[in-house]
């Protein structure tokens, strides 16, 4: 064999250690870049590297460090886990594992359990009879209908990937979004946990009713309603204190007795129908007592005659007869007729009566109402009647579908298995229950079917005295079967409570989502349990099956609106196996469940959707964000683009101009946002609405310093979110800050919704840090100008108010040029935000001496009445005065500081000082301090002149002013200003231009703090920047602006994009 096919064994001394944390890879690549190797070392480090990788992935080694095989990535999918645990005994031992379940065990035969229900046994027959045979199987078929059309929409979001358990929640909250998802399982939860207390009421109910009547300890019941709901409440109590005890401690005793409860179901439904079939001729065990059309209760059948002196003395008190007992016969009718009797033709229409009518045939009002204001032992309605509210009643026993679902980690195909066993689930129990209508309708006589408690024939329960053989079969078999459903519910609902709180979108459920030292979750089965105990206290079936239909309903209707939208969307990711399903049955099970829903009880409907809606504007007001992919931000997504498409025609018309802002947030060296207030600005000028996008821009290399660009925008979305600044934020690094928010202004943004405006902060250290500070501003400055964006500058923002403040005062706009508008609108937006919202609008503009400055203030408010804002409104008239010595010298100041800066060539520190040497006499000198410094529009005149003058200023530039012919005003200087003359002697004289822009300056700088010094907040137009790229003009540039903003603390300057944003049409 060749030397290189041979196999050797490693050296075990200078074999890598595998199993440490970090890979070989990782660590031998750390090695070569912090030590000096030789080559000897590297290659022996490249040899040991790749020692661990296959020989065929050679190509990628520098990858793996990073990205995992594809055989592990497959491994994690493979063996990957996130259900909630079932209910387990924390003492148990650790069971062997077991063989994943198939589709019967896993599936159908858990969804029989739950489907099947208390209202199969105590209710169905009587919303047979009262409904006739028709209307109840149209209101079974109903119900069916709502769960088919829902498992059909489950099976497609069950098999579209793996379904942890959580049953409705899990689907709707991943394909409808955290939002949803809360709403819906805080529902699907409150109708468990009702579930619950309507399956102990019912147990109770059978139990009094129809096992041990004597144990009632408030009286007879049959004679009074009240008493016997009061009984449900208390034995109700009792037997939840019992039930919550069992699952608290035995949680092992409840998965047990979930295998008694399915053999109680399945052997009481089985011996029905044989009792159906055995009773075809009918059952001469149960007979009525009728008087008339109307049935009696408590008559012993000896006693069921007119010439017996029991009902003689019952309806004859006094002496005197009661008419209807005087006008009709008495007599005894067979409860079980059979199917052979006919009797299914008397009960095809429906008999539905108000509350306190009388139980009779036909709907004859001499029969069914109430005339003489006593019951005499005749049967009444207990509560009023109609097709609709016997679908509320009848609901919950086609519930439970999600029973498959909730199991899916332990199904060995959980693909395959919940759409089969689901719907054979729901074809069974549809069966069943579709027939059942049919055959009680064909069985039982009319009055025994509409006898709800079975008072006509001694309290029996109707459905127990049809079966075979015994009466007790059904009683104990419906009896454990509800106690398993409400144990399994008790078990299962604060499991669920528990998923939601740990999902962490309501922040108040937090305490929730701790467990007990034994793994269970004891908090929420108190709260499950308080909850179920307000149920029972309702102390009727009939009130609770309604009420806990409404939060199902609203679940599986979230379930068809998930599965519509995914599909209608057609999503990437939308690639359900099963293949059944379309979006119009999906939308057909949607309307069916609100219809429903409206039908059943329009108040308990608005209950469960007012439910729904508040937590859903919780998630959405205080919920932690989650990504799940949802179905709403594919919507959002598809709407998106529609819109922008749309926006993309052609520019917005004036009306539509919104400030869609892009903040331009600077950084300190930690990677903050120097200035939070921009934020707090940015949310004040949008009120809380529109689209804001912040960028920063770091220094470096991208591919060196991503995790530091990470860190940033995780700090710069925190920022925004604690200042509420709705939109979007982003980090960009690049060799040069300037170039970064060049590209970022030109590139930033999508279609119609590119923002149109900038927020960027003043550089106030511009003197000290040299010409990067201030060249970085101006280049932007220039930038967003050549993008036709709008500019805001905000100076001295860190006395800018808080966004939870409210202030009062004035808001100065300053109007000297006019540029589409947006000095008018600004203030007007700041005034919808509470912050600014006290503030007046006062309204500055400048006249000349040319001016009619009475006409102007006339002009302009008819200009603010049109366009419907408030504000007051000066004309401030400037003469022509005369440049003062004070402009001159404050001119050569500058030209001196640039001259000397430019010739020697310092170094940033030496830089501050001589910057500071030579103009802190200046600034000690004025008259007030400088908090915020701005500048104004350079004067067209002087800018007329710019391209006369460039020989003259490059010498200047180059060996110092020239000698020009300039006003005399040495005689106009004060004591100050002399003084500052003999410290600074020098020979030549300030540019003309640089004297005329300073002179503009300091004339509208004087101008501006004598009218709005105490102002909350000055508003005026920023000057343009230079045309020629040369340092000096740029920092003259700055010069100005300092000088027009002094001594003034909060100024917004605002530069127009060049369009109108306002207009005074409609």
């Amino acid at each position: 064999m060749p030397d290189r096919f041979q196999v050797t064994k490693a050296d075990e001394d200078t074999a890598l250690d595998y199993n440490q944390d970090e890979s070989a890879s990782g660590k031998l690549l750390g090695d070569i870049h912090d030590e000096t190797l030789d080559s000897g070392d590297i290659h022996r480090a490249e040899e040991n590297q790749k020692s661990s990788i296959d020989p065929n992935l050679y190509l990628y080694d520098d990858d793996l460090e990073t990205r995992p095989h594809i055989s592990t990535f497959i491994s994690s999918i493979a063996n990957y886990e996130n259900t909630i645990p079932a209910a387990t005994d924390p003492d148990a031992k650790p069971a062997a594992p077991s063989a994943r379940m198939g589709t019967l065990i896993g599936v159908f035969l858990p969804c029989i359990q739950n489907i099947f229900g208390v209202i199969l046994f105590i209710r169905l027959t009587w919303v047979v009879g009262t409904a006739g045979a028709v209307c109840g199987f149209l209101i079974v078929l109903t119900c069916c209908c709502v769960t088919m059309l829902t498992a059909i929409s489950m099976s497609a979001i069950a098999t579209n990937g793996v379904v942890p358990a959580g049953g409705s929640y899990f689907m709707i909250s991943r394909s409808l979004g955290p939002e949803f998802g809360g709403a819906v399982g805080m529902l699907f939860y409150t109708g468990t946990t009702l579930a619950a207390a309507m399956y102990i009421v019912g147990a109770v109910e059978i139990v009094l009713t129809y096992m041990a009547p004597w144990a009632s300890i408030f009286g007879d019941f049959t004679k009074d309603a009240d008493a016997m709901y009061n009984n449900f409440r208390v034995y109700g109590t009792l037997l939840l204190i019992f039930m919550g005890l069992i699952v608290f401690l035995g949680v092992k005793f409840v998965n047990k007795f979930a295998t008694v409860a399915l053999a109680c179901v399945i052997l009481s439904i089985i011996a029905v129908y044989v009792g159906i079939f055995d009773n075809i001729h009918g059952n001469e065990k149960l007979y009525m007592c009728v008087l008339g059309k109307r049935l009696l209760k408590d008559i012993p059948l000896e006693n069921c005659t007119k010439e017996d002196s029991f009902l003689r003395d019952l309806y004859c008190p006094d002496g005197k007869c009661e008419e209807y007992y005087l006008a009709n016969n008495v007599t005894k009718v067979k409860g079980i007729k059979g199917l052979a009797s006919g009797v299914f033709y008397d009960n095809i229409f429906p008999s539905f009566l108000e509350k306190g009518q009388f139980i009779s045939y036909g709907k004859s009002a001499i029969d069914i109402e109430n005339t003489s204001g006593e019951s005499y032992n005749q049967i009444m309605a207990d509560i009023t009647t109609s097709f609709t509210l016997l679908i509320g009643i009848f609901f919950p026993s086609v519930t439970g579908i999600m029973a498959g679902s909730n199991r899916s980690g332990d199904l060995a195909d959980a693909q395959k298995s919940i759409p089969i066993g689901t719907i054979c689930a729901i074809l069974t129990t549809s069966t069943v229950y579709l027939s059942s209508v049919m055959f009680f309708a064909g069985t039982v006589d009319n009055l025994l079917l509409r006898d709800k408690f079975g008072q006509s024939i001694g309290g029996k329960l109707v459905v127990a005295n049809i079966a075979w053989p015994n009466q007790w079969v059904i009683l104990i078999g419906s009896f454990l079967s509800t106690l398993g459903a409400g144990l399994q519910s008790l078990t299962g609902a604060p499991r669920l409570l528990q998923a939601i709180a740990r999902d962490e979108i309501i922040p108040f459920l937090a305490p929730f989502a701790k467990s007990s030292k034994r793994g269970e979750p004891t908090r929420a089965l108190l709260l499950t349990i308080v909850i179920c105990q307000c149920g029972i206290l309702l102390g009727n079936v009939d009130l609770l099956a309604p009420l806990l239909s409404m939060f199902f309903l609203m679940c599986y209707g979230f379930v068809n609106l998930a599965c519509a939208v995914q599909t209608l969307l057609r999503t990437p990711n939308w690639r359900p196996r099963f293949k059944f399903y379309h979006w119009s049955l999906s939308l057909i099970g949607l309307t069916l469940c609100i219809s429903v829903m409206i039908m059943t009880s329009w108040y308990f409907a608005l209950i469960a959707m007012g439910m729904a809606i508040i937590i859903y504007k919780y998630i959405e007001y205080r919920g932690a964000e989650k990504e799940w992919g949802d179905g709403i931000r594919g919507m959002a997504l598809t709407a998106a683009r529609y819109s922008l498409l749309r926006l993309e025609e052609g520019p917005p018309h004036t009306k539509n101009w919104r400030p869609q802002i892009l903040v331009l947030s600077k950084l300190n060296d930690n990677l903050l946002p120097k200035y939070r207030k921009i934020f707090s600005f940015a949310t004040q000028l949008k009120a809380g609405k529109g689209l804001t996008i912040c960028v920063s821009v770091i220094k470096g290399d991208h591919t060196k310093i991503t995790n530091k660009a990470v860190d940033a925008k995780a700090t710069l979305r925190k920022y925004m979110t604690d200042e509420k600044v709705k939109g979007f934020c982003d980090v960009l690094v690049a060799q040069q800050i300037g170039e970064g928010l060049s590209s970022v202004i030109q590139t930033i943004g999508l279609g119609g919704m590119k923002p149109n405006t900038v927020i960027i902060g003043w550089p106030y250290s511009w003197r000290q840090e040299g010409r990067n500070s201030w060249k970085t501003f101006i280049q932007t400055v220039r930038t967003v100008a050549a993008c036709h964006m709008a500019l805001m500058v905000p100076k001295g923002i860190n006395f800018y108010p808080e966004s939870n403040h409210k202030i009062g005062g004035n808001i100065d706009i300053w109007w000297i040029v006019h540029d589409g508008g947006l000095l008018m609108l600004l203030p007007f937006l700041l005034k919808q935000h509470r912050t600014w919202r006290n503030c007046k609008l006062r309204i500055f503009t400048v006249a000349q001496i040319e001016d009619n400055s009475i006409q102007m203030k006339k002009d302009l408010k008819t200009f603010l009445y049109h366009l419907r804002i408030e504000a007051d409104v000066e004309v401030v008239e400037m003469n022509n005065s005369d440049i003062s010595a004070y402009t001159y010298e404050r001119t050569l100041m500058m030209e001196q500081r640039n001259q000397m800066l430019r010739a020697l060539g310092l170094n940033k520190k030496e830089n501050s000082k001589v910057v500071q040497t030579i103009v802190d006499h200046h600034y000690d000198a004025t008259k007030t301090a400088s908090k915020v410094r701005f500048a104004d529009p350079t004067i067209e005149e002087t800018q007329h002149h710019d391209s006369q003058n460039d020989e003259k200023r490059n010498s200047i530039d180059l060996d110092g002013p020239e000698n020009a012919d300039t006003p005399e005003t040495t005689s106009n200087k004060d004591e100050s200003t002399e003084k500052a003359d003999g410290d600074f002697k020098s020979s030549v004289k300030p540019d003309e231009f640089n004297v005329r822009r300073m002179h503009t300056a300091i004339k509208l700088n004087e101008v501006i703090v004598e009218k709005s010094q105490d102002a909350q907040l000055v508003i005026m137009n920023l000057p343009g920047p230079p045309r020629e790229v040369r340092a000096e003009r740029e920092s003259n540039y700055m010069e100005f602006l300092e000088v027009l903003t002094e001594g003034l603390e909060k100024v917004l300057m605002v530069r127009g994009g060049g369009r109108e944003v306002i207009t005074i049409y409609s």
